[in-house]
């Protein structure tokens, strides 16, 4: 990374990126990462890991060059948080009876470490650090769950399920493009929370829709051929029902689709 940033003979690309114009593709990194664990593809999995450490690595450069801190640095505090944070092991605390007990821990003790940082900040809110980048979905879910950890959250589950159904009605009600598209970001934010007290991952659930989505409609594309942009959409409905049934059996390949099947 010094010879990729030398100032002299250093690459030209690499020379004139800063922390902003890298932080698009350490995120893309991450992304690509989760996708090769999804499909299971480990040798993918190495290769992603390396890229995404690369960027680490570019990150550190940039700092170092700029007289912030070191590769080395950013090790070693990781190394310490992972030692604080874990009490139980590396310290003299009681381990956890299980998981879920644990992550409760950890949350404790990174409350205290906002707290002892929150003397020398003007901010002390419990929504703080919880990153502005996160897809909106992940960032929709932390915030609800810093706002229930001090009491602020519905008693039941029954009163976020009426919430749904109002902010429904006001984005029906809605009387402009700005309202419908407020009212459009107070529905999805509900229905995330409903997720989460149901113990559901919304950022999880919708990448499992899309995965769904998209393997029957090119299961319905593979079915038509050609001809599919030019089926009505009654016809492509019977596609996508024949897809949905072969899903319910086991091994089951559908024949491809031909001139003489009925369609509407």
């Amino acid at each position: 990374m010094a010879r990729l940033r030398h100032p002299d003979d250093g690459c030209p690309w690499d020379l004139v990126q800063n922390f902003a114009t890298i932080a698009p593709y350490t995120i893309e990194e991450a992304y690509e990462v989760a996708d090769a664990i999804a499909v299971g593809d480990m040798a993918e999995l190495k290769a992603e890991l390396g890229d995404l450490l690369f960027q680490v690595v570019f990150h550190s450069r940039l700092a170092e060059e700029a007289g912030h801190f070191r590769l080395d640095d950013v090790v070693a505090a990781i190394c310490d948080k992972m030692e604080r944070r874990h009490p139980h092991i590396f310290g003299e605390a009681t381990r956890a009876a299980d998981a879920v007990a644990q992550k409760a821990d950890w949350e404790a003790i990174k409350a205290a470490e906002r707290a002892a940082a929150g003397t020398l900040q003007a901010s002390t809110s419990a929504l703080d650090g919880v990153a502005t980048a996160l897809p909106a979905l992940m960032r929709a879910e932390k915030l609800q769950s810093r706002a229930a950890r001090v009491g602020f959250d519905w008693p039941d589950i029954a009163g976020v399920r009426a919430k749904v159904d109002e902010e429904l009605g006001e984005f029906d009600t809605a009387t402009s493009a700005e309202h419908r598209h407020e009212e459009a970001g107070d529905l999805l934010f509900v229905v995330v929370n409903l997720l989460r007290r149901e113990g559901i991952d919304a950022e999880d659930a919708l990448r499992a829709g899309n995965a769904k989505f998209e393997r029957r409609f090119r299961a319905m594309e593979a079915l038509a051929g050609k001809s599919f942009a030019a089926l009505s959409l009654d016809a492509q409905d019977v596609l996508w029902q024949r897809v949905k049934a072969s899903e319910k059996q086991t091994a089951t390949v559908l024949p491809p689709f031909a001139d003489d099947d009925t369609l509407p």
